[in-house]
């Protein structure tokens, strides 16, 4: 079985074309996506236009949460007080100008999605198996990652809320980190999409790094009133 993932999508519809249609040339079965589908870029309502009309399952990330059920805080994690001050502005902006079509549809997005494939068990889900804002990074120790998959009660776990994509394999379990469509924050501005081809002897995973145009969706940050801190930091992929 072989399946695209697109990771935090965070409004940017640009990349999002950009990396469905990566995902249709490389022939997948299906596509899911990882949730987080507004914020910092201001196509929150053609994001969700998108998924629906190309018809992409996925999860609830905890921005989706956050805004459908009008939150005050959007359960990120801040490095500094300029940090914290921009994604306050960028969750109200989202908030005021995500409709109640893309609010309904974040809403009635399921926290999981499960299935098997080729009789290994497979989870998707926005962060963690029990929580959408937690950030399981790359440098966590073993006993996290056996911790995680025995919730998940899964051999394959596909999920991001990072935006920094990885590959690990421990006790046969396979971890992966689809990383962001959207926003990178790896140093590398084009978008990604994981490809994951599940056959019965193997997980092969790829990472595909597609460009796009960033400077129009930069351009377009700044013109709806979102602070051009995020045009910057889109363009530097971090």
């Amino acid at each position: 079985m072989k399946i695209a993932i697109l990771g935090d999508i965070h409004g940017n519809i640009e990349a999002l074309k950009a990396a469905y249609d990566a995902a249709v040339s490389n022939n997948v079965e299906k596509i899911y996506h990882l949730g987080d589908l507004g914020g910092y870029a201001p196509f929150v309502n053609e994001v969700v236009d998108f998924l629906i009309e190309h018809e992409i399952e996925g999860v609830q990330g905890n921005y989706d949460d956050a805004v459908a059920n009008d939150k005050e805080h959007c359960g990120c994690k801040y490095e500094d007080m300029i940090q914290s001050e921009m994604a306050t502005l960028s969750f109200e902006w989202t908030k005021e100008h995500a409709t109640q079509k893309s609010k309904d549809y974040m809403k009635g997005l399921p926290f999981k999605i499960a299935f098997s494939a080729h009789d290994k068990r497979v989870k998707i889900f926005h962060a963690t198996p029990m929580k959408n804002n937690l950030y399981w990074h790359n440098d966590r120790d073993e006993d996290f990652f056996l911790h995680m998959a025995r919730k998940a009660e899964a051999d394959i776990m596909i999920y991001g809320h990072t935006h920094i994509p990885y590959r690990k394999n421990i006790n046969n379990k396979v971890f992966i980190n689809a990383g962001s469509v959207g926003k990178p924050k790896d140093g590398d501005a084009r978008t990604c999409v994981c490809i994951a081809d599940i056959t019965p002897d193997n997980v092969k995973t790829e990472f595909l790094r597609i460009p796009y145009d960033i400077e129009k969706v930069a351009s377009a940050i700044i013109e709806s009133g979102l602070p051009p801190y995020f045009a910057e930091k889109l363009r530097a992929g971090k």
